[in-house]
C-alpha cells in the first residue's frame, strides 16, 4: 500500500508575507501635525491688520501678542518632551492638539490686549509640545534607513502649512471675517487629535493594523531601542559645560529671529510698505514660505550627498549651512534696496530659501554630535530658537516705532551673517559628552 504524504511547504514555494505599510501612515499623520502647528500660529500674523484696526493696537501691543505665543512656546519645550516620555507620545500628542485648538478658537473671543496676550501665551504652551512628541512618536516606527527622508518631510510639512495658510486665510477673512480663520483651523486640529488617538499606537507591538512582519522589520532595524524603556541619565553637566553646545544654540536663535519674522510681521510689511491691498498681501505673504519648503528638503538631501561622496560630515554640515546664511545676508538687504514690489519679494523668498537651507541641517547636527542623546541637545538649541523667536516679535515693534522697517530687516541680515561664521567653528564630528568606558 503506498501512502501519499501531504505536500511539504518549503520556503520556495510559501510567498514571503509582506510587510504593511503602517509606519508610512504614522509618518505621514506626523506631517499633517506638522502642517496644522504652522497653519494654526500664522493665521494671526495674517489677520493681525484687521485685529489691530478692531481693537486699536499699536505695533508695540501686537508684537508683545505675537511673542507671547513664543515665550511659551520656548518654556514649555522641555516640559512637553517629558510629558511624551510620562505618558507616551499618543496620549500627549492628542492632549497638546486639543489644548492649543482650544485656544485657537478662544482667540476669537478676547476683548483687550490683556486677554489676547493670555490666550496667545497658553496657546504657546500648548503648540510647545508638538515637536518632541511628533518626532518620539516615529522613534518606535520609522527605520533607521527612513529617518533622514522623515526629518525632512514633517520640516517640509511645517512650512507648507505656513505658505499655504496666508492665501486660505485672506480667502476666509473676506467670507467669515478675521475670526472664522481661528475656528476653522480650531475645528481641523480637533478632528486630527481624534484621529490620531484611534489610528495611533505608541508601540508597533500594540498596533492591528501592522502585520508581524512589519513589528518584525521595525524591531530587527532598531535593536533594543524597538522595546527597552530603559534610558540612561542625561549627563547634563558634561553637555552644558562644552563650550560648542552654546555656539550650537546662539546659531539657532539667530536663525529663530530671522525666520519668525516671515511667520508674524512679514504680512504688515507687505501692507505697510509695499502697499499690497488684502488680497495681494495674502498671496505674496506665502511666496517666501514655499522657497522655505524647497530649502527644507534641499538642505538636509544636499548634506547627506556630500558625506556619502566625502564621509566628511562636519565639511557636509557646513558647507551647506554656511551658504544657506550667507545667500541670507545678501538677500535681505537686496529685498530692502529693491524699488519694485514683485523684486522684492522676490529676494526676500531667496532669503527664506538660505535660511531654511540650513535646518535640516542644524537638526542633523543635533545627531551627530548629541549621539543618544540628541533628544536633549536638540531641546536645549529649540529653546534658545524660540527664544530668538519670542524677541525677534517684541524687538521688532520697537524698531519700527523708532527707526522703521529697513532697520527692522537689517538685523536679519546682521544675525544671518553671524551664524554663519559661527558656523566654521562648529564641529559635527565630535560628541558633546564622553562615552562611558566600555
Amino acid at each position: 500500500m503506498t501512502t501519499v504524504s501531504a505536500p511539504v511547504a518549503t520556503a520556495a514555494t510559501v510567498p514571503a508575507i509582506r510587510p504593511t505599510r503602517v509606519r508610512h501612515v504614522v509618518l505621514w499623520l506626523t506631517v499633517l501635525a506638522y502642517m496644522i502647528t504652522y497653519m494654526d500660529r500664522v493665521v494671526i500674523s495674517t489677520t493681525a491688520p484687521l485685529i489691530q484696526k478692531e481693537f486699536g493696537f499699536s505695533v508695540i501691543t501686537m508684537g508683545w501678542i505675537f511673542s507671547t505665543f513664543q515665550i511659551g512656546y520656548a518654556l514649555f519645550q522641555i516640559p512637553g518632551g517629558w510629558l511624551g516620555d510620562r505618558i507616551g507620545p499618543r496620549r500627549a500628542l492628542t492632549g497638546v492638539v486639543v489644548w492649543w485648538s482650544m485656544f485657537t478658537a478662544l482667540t476669537t473671543g478676547m476683548w483687550s490686549a490683556g486677554s489676547m496676550i493670555v490666550c496667545r501665551f497658553l496657546f504657546g504652551c500648548g503648540e510647545a509640545g508638538a515637536f518632541p512628541n511628533a518626532t518620539r512618536s516615529l522613534s518606535r516606527w520609522m527605520l533607521p534607513s527612513e529617518r533622514g527622508f522623515a526629518q525632512g518631510l514633517t520640516h517640509a510639512g511645517a512650512r507648507l502649512g505656513g505658505a499655504l495658510t496666508p492665501v486660505l486665510v485672506v480667502w476666509l477673512m473676506i467670507h467669515l471675517g478675521w475670526r472664522g480663520p481661528f475656528l476653522i483651523f480650531a475645528v481641523v486640529g480637533l478632528i486630527w487629535a481624534a484621529f490620531w488617538f484611534y489610528y495611533y499606537r505608541d508601540s508597533p507591538r500594540e498596533h492591528s493594523g501592522a502585520n508581524e512582519a512589519e513589528r518584525t522589520m521595525i524591531a530587527e532595524a532598531l535593536g533594543p531601542q524597538a522595546s527597552s524603556g530603559d534610558r540612561m541619565p542625561v549627563p547634563w553637566r558634561q553637555l552644558l559645560a562644552n563650550p560648542q553646545l552654546w555656539l550650537i544654540s546662539a546659531m539657532y536663535f539667530c536663525y529663530a529671529y530671522s525666520i519668525n519674522i516671515f511667520l508674524t510681521w512679514f504680512p504688515k510689511y507687505l501692507t505697510d510698505v509695499r502697499d499690497f491691498n488684502i488680497l495681494e498681501m495674502g498671496f505674496f505673504a506665502s511666496l517666501p514660505l514655499m522657497a522655505g519648503v524647497v530649502g527644507d528638503v534641499a538642505g538636509g538631501w544636499i548634506s547627506d550627498r556630500l558625506i556619502t561622496r566625502t564621509g566628511r560630515v562636519t565639511m557636509a554640515r557646513r558647507a551647506v549651512a554656511i551658504v544657506g546664511f550667507t545667500i541670507a545676508a545678501f538677500a535681505i538687504p537686496t529685498a530692502v534696496w529693491s524699488s519694485s514690489p514683485i523684486a522684492s519679494v522676490g529676494w526676500f523668498a531667496l532669503a527664506v530659501f538660505g535660511l531654511e537651507l540650513t535646518v535640516g541641517v542644524s537638526w542633523a547636527l543635533t545627531l551627530d554630535v548629541g549621539g543618544v542623546f540628541a533628544g536633549s541637545v536638540s531641546a536645549v538649541m529649540n529653546t534658545f530658537g524660540n527664544i530668538g523667536g519670542a524677541l525677534a516679535a517684541v524687538i521688532t515693534g520697537y524698531i519700527l516705532k523708532w527707526s522703521g522697517w529697513d532697520s527692522a530687516l537689517y538685523v536679519l541680515a546682521i544675525l544671518s551673517a553671524l551664524a554663519a561664521v559661527m558656523y566654521l567653528k562648529i564641529d559635527a564630528s565630535r560628541l558633546l559628552y564622553e562615552p562611558p568606558k566600555e
